[in-house]
């Protein structure tokens, strides 16, 4: 019996005891949840549904959850119902109902732990996006193994999502940048607003060798070849170095783009249209602070230019003209003073900032060894790229490292841990039990023992202590995959993966799986190697939401 499963009892269980007592059965909430007490010795599921209809039905929250108990006893599955504290329920399976989720769970395969709890919500998801003026660096990795974790754990649970990744290729950085190229195709220092590093070298020979002519160009043509040529290149690189850490977008947006079709045009008149632009000074403004900004923000300044903010607005209103409900953005540590104004831009369209935008801010990376920052790349200068972390301690490390903590913690990814293949390597822990599971699966098929048909699993042999711990740890998975995909914690998955590694170890360690020697195959064999692929179906699958693979050897 799964916990869904055991929620709808308590659930119907409520429906009938209302109706024995001639109340109103519109009082019943629509759906209920059970769960897993802190202390075992409480049983394997609590309900609050007796301390939350009490007052809507006019009867003591003890005595309806007696009433509660004495129906749920009379459940098939369910071994006792006990009344603790004000009125909860406490509520025990039989080994037979607790075990039937490990067959639940092999016959689900993929599926076990997805629902349809996002159903209908269409989400534009925005990371990593970036100027394309060098590679990705160790900020924007982060965001990389988050934001990919975050779709694929929003598409599990039902919601439509489009992964999207906006180059900034239009404004000054891209200028200083071909200023950069420039110079480094010449030989000369970078000029004093430009950048630095060695791929800036790469990159102009590579303009170079595309078009042998271009330093024969008088300086404002060369600028422009390595402006188109050079973007073009960190273009292919981000994605190339994206790509190869697993992560690909469904939509790739250039700034560009929304100034060549005029949709910062569109924007500017969609905004005069709800009566939130005003002109001053020679500039064009948008008056913010009316929803809360502290200060007007500058649309078109008095020279013509557009602002950086006001690319915000025309993408913005793209992304809900394209159909999306809710813009879901991704950004760094520095961008707090980002919100209000994007939340103002979001009310002057007319729409809800509580519902339409939802912004995420994560904290800072580092990485070190020995307690101390580590700063690997020539090439990028002080820079963390990607590459370099991948190559410290490879992809999948790399992403469930940074995928393990909540955004709002910074993280201190050190070497020499997350390449340890001991136990207290996180990643090592989850992944082990991935190649345990599958190592029993080979050598039971090579004794001879096999699953056999659902008619040959008994269920109710699964009455050990260590068999029932491993047993509600796995049903925790729907409601933890649902949870993380609400609250946008992809860390929750993780933490998940390794308390129910634990789980598995202890099971491992205290009941054997496979027969000794010349010992006879048993039904309790059976059922054991039912719960052993029961584990690595919810190992893999948790894994593969964090983008990590589930190893069948290490």
């Amino acid at each position: 019996m799964t916990p869904a499963e055991l929620a709808e009892v308590v659930l119907t269980a409520a429906h009938t005891v209302l109706a024995q007592r001639g109340l109103n059965r519109a009082m019943l909430p629509e759906q209920t949840a059970v769960e897993r007490p802190r202390n075992a010795e409480h049983g394997d599921y609590a309900s609050t549904l007796a301390l939350q209809l009490s007052k809507k039905v006019g009867v003591p929250p003890r005595e309806l959850a007696a009433a509660l108990a004495d129906q749920l006893g009379q459940t098939v599955g369910i071994k006792s119902v006990e009344i603790a504290g004000p009125g909860f329920l406490n509520i025990r399976l039989d080994a037979a109902a607790a075990g039937q989720l490990a067959q639940v769970i092999v016959e689900a395969g993929e599926e076990y732990g997805r629902s349809d709890r996002l159903v209908g919500q269409s989400i534009n998801l925005e990371f990593v996006s970036a100027n394309p003026t060098g590679p990705v660096h160790i900020g924007g990795v982060r965001w990389a193994a988050v934001g990919d974790a975050l779709s694929r754990l929003l598409r599990a649970t039902g919601a439509e999502v489009g992964t999207e990744y906006y180059f900034n290729d239009a404004g000054s950085q891209i200028d200083r940048f071909a200023r950069s190229l420039l110079a480094a195709a010449k030989g000369e220092p970078p000029p004093e607003d430009g950048y630095a590093g060695a791929y800036l070298t790469e990159i102009a020979q590579q303009v170079q060798s595309r078009r042998p002519d271009v330093l024969a160009l008088d300086d404002a043509a060369a600028q422009e070849v390595f402006r188109v040529e050079g973007v073009e290149l960190m273009f292919a690189e981000i994605k190339s170095s994206l790509r190869d850490f697993g992560v690909e977008f469904d939509t790739y947006f250039n700034e560009k783009d929304l100034h060549d079709r005029g949709e910062l045009e569109l924007a500017l008149e969609r905004l005069r249209q709800q009566g939130h632009i005003s002109e001053a000074d020679g500039a064009t403004w948008l008056r913010t602070t009316h929803f809360g900004d502290d200060k007007d923000r500058v649309l078109r300044k008095s020279n013509g230019e557009w602002t950086y903010f006001a690319a915000d607005c025309a993408y913005y209103l793209d992304k809900r003209e394209r159909g999306y409900e809710r813009v879901v953005l991704m950004l760094g540590a520095d961008h707090h003073g980002y919100l209000g104004r994007m939340k103002a831009m979001v009310a002057c369209f007319g729409d809800d900032p509580a519902h339409n935008l939802e912004i995420l801010i994560g904290q800072m990376v580092n990485l070190v060894r020995d307690g101390a920052p580590v700063r690997m790349s020539k090439r990028a200068g002080t820079v963390v790229r990607l590459e370099d972390l991948v190559d410290a301690i490879g992809v999948d490390a790399a992403r469930y490292a940074l995928a393990r903590y909540s955004i709002d913690s910074p993280i201190d990814i050190d070497i020499e841990l997350w390449t340890r293949a001991t136990r207290d390597n996180p990643v090592y822990y989850v992944q082990y039990v991935a190649a345990r599971t599958a190592s029993v699966g080979r050598n039971a098929a090579e004794v001879g023992l096999t699953r056999g048909q659902p008619t040959d699993f008994h269920p109710e042999l699964l009455d050990h202590d260590k068999e029932n711990e491993l047993l509600k740890a796995l049903a925790e998975f729907p409601a933890v995959v649902a949870t993380a995909a609400e609250l946008r914690e992809p860390h929750r998955i993780a933490r998940y993966l390794e308390d129910l590694a634990g789980a598995y170890h202890r099971f491992y360690d205290n009941c054997r799986v496979l027969p000794r020697g010349d010992e006879e195959i048993t039904d309790l064999h059976r059922a054991r190697l039912w719960l052993n692929d029961a584990t690595r179906v919810v190992i893999a699958n948790g894994l593969r939401l964090l983008g990590v693979s589930a190893p069948e050897r290490m």
